[in-house]
Parts: structure tokens; sequence; C-alpha cells
């Protein structure tokens, strides 16, 4: 049994936290006969009151006696009132879990067993600090910040299955799902099951042709194409966009954000403020660099891509290797020409698919 009276696991990525306690809900609870002896209790909550039934059922799951005697396993899973969110800065709740230090320091693992899972949650407050040293305390990094992380996740994904994948795919599929973690997981067993276990391989095209784009993740495809450099592949991807879609404007949007992002990391690369390594770019590296010219981009810390420093660094590590081909003179003249096209647009508003082909052709031959 543990020395500690409960097992405390925390993150920021719901995903990594929740799969990390199913591991430790299935182990303690594998000898167990009977299922009363094991319960699950829901800590989402998004009110005050919402908080309060979830510690008090918690509670009485805790303090209710197995039927037949033997040790009962309890998971207040999913808590997201440790966060820093206005439910979680109440001070409602914040009396609430301080209450709850004391029904938790006195718990007898031996009787009873205790898990709590929290995501995302607020580590300068008195409760993070107190679980600390008070329990079998676990804290999961990872998430969107975490490259070798969630490689990892892929990579075991496919290996499990048999499938290869390759490099860029990987970083593809991270960018498409926005970094979540969960998503990821789901997206590539989708891939690893169009593939099959015959020896197959994931590519960057088959990410692009089976995985949809999530949240604010920024990927057309015509603009992925773009910024491969290869101009058959972009002229083919314009003929696939503008066969479902009439407007070009949205992807000409994308091209100049992106292209944005690019004249940045140029920036960085040449002054020697990142560097780009097999790996993509360093969350260290983005960090340095953000202390020394993150000033001049104001205090928003809102994702936009006129603040390279608000990006997900595996999107960013994946724009790098473009920015590294690319001289600055031939981004702005890019953006430039991006510019001179919205304007074609508006002149020409039937002949749009014309528009981003000679674009094209004009850029990238």
């Amino acid at each position: 049994m543990a020395d500690k009276p409960f097992t405390f696991i925390c993150g920021e990525d719901d995903y990594l936290v929740s799969e990390k306690g199913k591991v430790w809900f299935a182990e303690q609870t594998k000898d167990l006969m009977d299922d009363l002896s094991k319960e699950v209790v829901d800590g989402r909550s998004g009110n005050i009151a919402e908080v309060e039934e979830a510690i008090n059922r918690f509670t009485s799951a805790v303090q209710t006696l197995s039927l037949f005697g033997e040790r009962k396993v309890v998971w207040l899973k999913d808590v997201n009132f440790m966060a820093n969110s206005q439910t979680g800065n109440a001070q409602g709740t914040l009396d609430l879990v301080e209450n709850l230090k004391e029904m938790l320091a006195g718990l007898d693992p031996a009787q009873v067993g205790v898990l709590i899972t929290a995501h995302p949650i607020y580590k300068v407050r008195s409760f993070y600090k107190w679980v600390q040293k008070n329990a079998d305390f676990t804290l999961i990094d990872g998430g969107k910040d975490s490259a070798a992380g969630l490689a990892n996740i892929i990579q075991q994904e496919c290996e499990t299955a048999g499938v290869a994948i390759t490099r860029d795919a990987v970083q593809l599929l991270i960018g498409k799902v926005n970094g979540n973690t969960r998503l990821i997981v789901e997206e590539t067993r989708k891939l690893v099951t169009f593939i099959g276990s015959e020896g197959g391989q994931i590519t960057d095209r088959l990410v692009t042709d089976l995985v949809p784009n999530f949240g604010d993740a920024d990927f057309f495809e015509a603009a992925d194409a773009f910024y491969s450099l290869k101009l058959d592949w972009t002229l083919e991807a314009l003929r696939r966009h503008f066969f479902t879609n009439s407007e070009s404007r949205p992807l000409l949007g994308s091209l100049q954000s992106r292209n944005r992002l690019l004249i940045q990391l140029r920036v960085l690369l040449d002054a020697g403020a990142i560097r780009l390594g097999g790996r993509g770019i360093s969350k260290s590296d983005l960090e340095a660099a953000a202390q020394t010219y993150g000033h001049h981009f104001g205090e928003g810390a809102e994702k936009s891509n006129l603040n390279v420093f608000t990006q997900n660094p595996w999107y960013l590590g994946r724009l790098a290797e473009t920015a590294s081909k690319v001289p600055l003179k031939k981004l702005v003249d890019f953006q430039i020409a991006f510019t001179e096209a919205f304007e074609a647009i508006i002149k020409r508003p039937n002949e749009q698919e014309e528009v981003c082909r000679e674009l094209a052709v004009r850029c990238l031959s």
C-alpha cells in the first residue's frame, strides 16, 4: 500500500492525466470482487454549486464502506475546479478545496484507496503545494509544448500496429490537430486502420488527405503545398481547392498569415536567437528569444500570427524548416505578391482560381 493517504495526478493535458489515472485505477481495483467497492466520481464543475456537489459525492463515496468489507477504491476524476478560472478562483471554491484537506489527510490507504486527477491546475495555490507534500503526487508534463512526448505517442501507436510513419507526417499530424493529445491518438489510429498492417507507411500526403483541421490550426492543403515550394503540388492542390470552394480569400489569408510567421522565424534564425535542430525548435530557445524580443510584440498572450511567441512550438518547428530554405527577401516578395493577389481578385472576382494559379507560378517558378 502507498505510504501517503491518497494519490494525486495532475497536468495540463487532460488525455495524458486521464490515461495515467486509468492505469492507477485498473491496478488498484484488479483484485476487487465487488463492483460497489470501486467508484468513479465526476469532478467536472462549472460553478460553485457543482463544485460542492462533486466534493460531497466524493466524500460520501470515500466514507461509505464496502458491502463485503474489502478495501474500497474511489477516483475523483477530471477535476477542473483547481484551475486558474472563474470557478477555480471563486472564494467559495477555494473554501471548499481548503476544507477537503482535512478529509484527505485523515484517510487510511489500507481501508480506502483514493485518486484525484486534475487538469489544468493552478500551481501557485496553497492546495497544490500541500498535495505535493502530502500525497503520492505526479505532475505530468506534456501536451502542446512537448515535442518529444507527442511524437512518442504517435510512434507508439504506429509501432503497436506495425505501421511506419515519416517525420514530416508526425509534424503535420500534430499541427493539424493543434497539438491536442486525444485527437492525436484518435487520428493516428484512423490512419493506421487505413494503411493496415501490411508494412505500409503513413506519409505527410496521407495525413493531408485524411486528417481534417481542428480548432484554430492553420492548415489548407494548398498552403502546405505552396510552402513546400513545389509548383506541381501547389497547382494540383489549387485545383482541388476550387473544385469545392469558389472563394479564395480564406486561402490567401492563410498564406499571408503563415508568411508573417515565416518572416519572424527567418529573422530569429538569422540573428542566431533560435536554432533548427533534428526535432524542430527547442522550447528553451523560444523562451529565451521571447525574453529578449517579446516586449516588441506587446503584452497580449492570445495566439496571433503577428507574434511568433504565441504559437505552438511544434507548428513553428515545421514552419522553420521552410523559413531556413527561403531568404528573407523572398519571403517579403511573397507578402507583396499576396497583397497584389488580393487586389487582383477584387478586379477579377470571377477568375479567382486563375489569380491564385498565376500567384503560384510567379512565386514558385
